[in-house]
């Protein structure tokens, strides 16, 4: 265990020394750095307001989920509603600053920046010490206020901790779960939410995400306390996700080997990433958007993608795969969810999910 612990100090002065550029990196042009006002809270049943935008709606209905491009990204999906994305780091500083650096490269493949962020407090993601209830409520608070189910996207602890949400959302902890407002940082006083699609109210409990995924969560993570809760759940992802993705980093001596399976009937699938990948810098991804070739391979990949990654530049070959497979689950479903929320306005009826 000694030697776990040696381990585990050296990746984090090693994450400092590789980011410690980050303090004195240019800033960003200012459209970069642009960040819409936080999403203030919507009275319970308050309507969803419509985009009001025929050409706009009819674009986003024409999509394929399946085939997104950069095109598409930019010119349809951001121009409408958008799903919130919830990250959630590791668990040793500075770990952060790699979730921190995904963050960035879905703002620079055209997600909206607002809608990655937290609400309250700007961070760019949620620690792996976080009440779960309190993650689980911020789910149901952004579904209440947008119309729209959000993404959990969690990396070595992190990931232990967006099953943990899945399973708060389940009921498994506790049979009632309260909503966090994260604008004003407090729980409030219920455990429902007025649905706003069905304008009925419904508990906390049973409220889903669209998308989540674990990227090296298991193994030696377990030694937290605050993750033994998650021994015998780990892998058994609930009903609480429309489809769960979990990687394992070749050779991990610190997230060790999950197999994830559905416990009932989330899509799960388990995807290996290839030896020379890392278990620390997996999500160290910011600069790949800023590659035209690296930019061009991501947004043209699907789950099966032949190609070898190996010809592409710099260091890509050590993170696109994860970086290119999320990238296209977040598309897909966003443009789901966006889809889905235009068809229920239109019949002012409940949307199927």
């Amino acid at each position: 265990m000694n030697s776990l612990f040696r381990h585990l100090a050296a990746a984090a002065v090693a994450i400092s020394v590789a980011l410690a550029g980050c303090a004195t990196t240019p800033q960003p042009a200012p459209d970069e750095r642009a960040v819409a006002p936080a999403q203030g809270a919507l009275a319970p049943g308050a309507p969803i307001a419509p985009l009001r935008d025929r050409a706009l709606e009819e674009r986003l209905l024409a999509l394929d989920p399946l085939r997104i491009s950069d095109d598409d990204v930019r010119h349809v999906l951001a121009r409408g509603p958008t799903p919130r994305i919830m990250l959630l780091h590791g668990g040793i500083f500075p770990v952060h600053l790699l979730m921190e650096s995904f963050g960035r490269f879905l703002s620079r493949m055209g997600y909206p920046e607002a809608r990655i962020r937290d609400p309250g407090e700007r961070e760019w993601s949620y620690s792996p010490y976080e009440d779960a209830e309190k993650l689980a409520g911020i789910v149901a608070w952004d579904y209440e206020t947008s119309g729209l189910h959000p993404m959990l996207i969690g990396h070595s602890q992190g990931g232990m901790q967006a099953v943990k949400v899945l399973h708060e959302l389940a009921g498994h902890f506790d049979k009632a779960v309260r909503v966090y407002d994260p604008v004003r940082e407090t729980f409030l006083d219920r455990t429902s939410i007025v649905d706003p699609l069905t304008h009925k109210e419904r508990p906390v409990v049973g409220i889903s995400v669209s998308y989540a995924s674990a990227v090296g969560a298991g193994g030696a993570t377990f030694i937290m306390p605050n993750q033994w809760s998650m021994l015998d759940k780990l892998e058994s992802i609930p009903d609480t996700v429309d489809e769960f993705t979990g990687f394992t980093v070749g050779i991990d001596l610190i997230g060790g080997a999950s197999e994830y399976r559905h416990n009932g009937t989330a899509k799960v699938r388990n995807v290996a990433l290839p030896l020379n990948y890392n278990h620390i810098f997996v999500p160290a991804v910011g600069s790949l958007a800023q590659v035209p070739e690296v930019r061009d391979w991501i947004n043209t990949y699907a789950p099966g993608d032949t190609r070898d990654p190996s010809v592409l530049p710099g260091d890509a070959p050590q993170h696109v795969l994860w970086a290119a497979d999320v990238w296209y689950s977040i598309k897909k479903h966003w443009c789901l969810e966006a889809q889905k929320l235009v068809r229920a306005q239109r019949a002012g009826a409940p949307a199927a999910h």
